[in-house]
């Protein structure tokens, strides 16, 4: 079994929750989940309205993949998480879409949840490959 390895990423404000910013072993890199804050500047107001939030989201999530020397296209599984699943899913599709290019977008899986940290109205998390 190989070695697994917990990152705590430069720069990054510290996890809302007691977890690393990511975990990787065997190639595979797990992000943990992501949401609207400002990264620097990460007691700021979130932004407001899905489709910010969204891009706020996506940005914070590309900046993560980024530190750890991957992009967008190694990228295997996303998972969305909407507190107004009904209301916000055909608004964050549209912005999600322009993160990946068609012919290669991630499997993903989003649900409806109740709640997110600081009333957040999305959480993305992901899966990526070395």
């Amino acid at each position: 079994m190989s070695e697994i390895v917990f990152h705590t990423l430069a720069g990054f404000p510290k996890s809302m929750s007691p977890s690393s910013h990511a975990s990787e072993t065997d190639g595979f890199v797990f992000l943990t989940g992501q949401f609207a804050r400002d990264l620097d500047n990460p007691d700021k107001e979130l932004p407001i309205g899905i489709k910010s939030q969204t891009r706020q989201t996506l940005a914070n999530m590309m900046r993560a993949l980024d530190a750890l020397g991957l992009g967008a296209d190694r990228v295997l599984s996303v998972r969305v998480f909407l507190t107004h699943f009904k209301r916000d899913y055909d608004e964050m599709n549209e912005v999600y879409a322009s993160f990946f290019p068609e012919g290669a977008r991630p499997v993903r899986t989003c649900v409806g949840v109740t709640d997110l940290v600081r009333d957040a109205l999305i959480e993305i998390d992901c899966i990526a490959r070395r």
